[in-house]
């Protein structure tokens, strides 16, 4: 039969978050039953609650970063067991049967895309998906990865968006221990970064316009640091990466890093979600360089990149909140006064 849950919501654009009560679905034979213990807060929770992008459905639920503990299991489940401690990310089923799906890309599932952890229409019965601000969510057993043996639970979540939206691209071309990297913006995502290369092995360069995060970024693991507003530093700069990330997350001028890449280097764009200035073509023809884009990761890389980082022990830096202090956070994240990720701990303030 479905549950009642309670979680943290808004009923419209210009209202806080408030306690919800409302209905989960019975478990499907391929559902995973899962408490939540942990939730971590992205910027995309603040902006589909403030209808930033537009097409938010309310009342809305958010929170794609989720930790818990199973508590019941579908007929045919056979990955999951009752009382594993799980993650789920920003996506919670797709078709599973297109291209895409079958290699692992679930993200970008040819058939209707995939189907969002919340704002999402769940495929089968067409009701609003709801997300992790919540005591319990039901989810397709294909779409839960396990959490390492011996891993911090309290400091996981926020590896299911900011982890694999930075492991993916620096895993799909290949950083290193030969690689010269530069991650550009040290926030949620640039500090992960960071953080990932540098345990690839990578030499890693911070580019920031703030010459204060110098030593945040030594200690995240950077090895050197650029004020991108001083033209002597990008200058003498130039030629120099293998591989940019830029996790700047507004729309801005791309040709100055695009000067930083030797020949074939590549920038991955992954935190401006919006329309870019254009920029000069010769930038991509010399040097012979590229410039992409790259959204989540697919399930087996999400869950090869909670391997990695138990096996290295990273962690995001985390500020850790009760439920009942998420109107808050949400004002401090828009003045980016969190270092570097907040974390809900559900059992208080829900």
């Amino acid at each position: 039969m479905p549950t009642q849950a309670k979680g943290w919501g808004t009923e419209s654009a210009d209202q806080p978050l408030r306690p919800m009560s409302f209905e989960r679905r019975d478990l499907r034979p391929n559902d995973v039953a899962i408490r939540i213990t942990h939730a971590g807060i992205c910027h995309s929770d603040l902006h589909t609650c403030r209808d930033d992008w537009g097409g938010t459905r309310y009342p809305t639920i958010p929170g794609h970063e989720i930790v818990g503990t199973v508590t019941a299991v579908g007929s045919e489940v056979t990955r999951h067991a009752i009382g594993d401690t799980v993650a789920v990310g920003c996506m919670v089923d797709s078709c599973m049967e297109c291209t895409q799906c079958l290699e692992g890309w679930e993200v970008f599932c040819e058939r209707g895309g995939s189907t969002f952890t919340y704002n999402g229409k769940d495929r089968h019965d067409g009701s609003l998906t709801k997300g992790g601000y919540s005591d319990h969510i039901i989810v397709r057993d294909h779409f839960v990865c396990s959490v390492p043996q011996g891993m911090d639970v309290a400091r996981v979540a926020p590896l299911l968006c900011a982890g694999i939206t930075t492991y993916s691209p620096l895993r799909q071309y290949g950083v290193g221990e030969s690689s010269k990297v530069a991650v550009v913006g040290l926030g949620g995502l640039g500090h992960m970064g960071v953080k990932l290369a540098a345990a690839m092995g990578a030499h890693v360069t911070m580019i920031t316009t703030t010459p204060s995060k110098g030593a945040d970024a030594r200690e995240l693991g950077a090895h050197d640091l650029i004020i991108s507003t001083d033209a002597e530093q990008m200058a003498a700069a130039g030629n120099r990466f293998n591989f940019i990330l830029n996790t700047i997350p507004v729309a801005h001028d791309i040709q100055p890093y695009l000067m930083l890449l030797g020949r074939a280097g590549r920038m991955v764009i992954v935190g401006a979600i919006e329309p870019m200035p254009g920029y000069h073509g010769g930038l991509l023809i010399s040097h012979n360089r590229a410039v992409g884009g790259s959204a989540i990761g697919g399930i087996p890389e999400t869950q090869e990149m909670l391997d990695f980082c138990a096996a290295k022990d990273i962690y995001p830096d985390c500020e850790m909140i009760r439920m009942d202090q998420v109107n808050e956070a949400y004002e401090r994240l828009l003045k980016n006064e969190v270092r570097y990720r907040f974390v809900i701990d559900m059992a208080q303030g829900l």
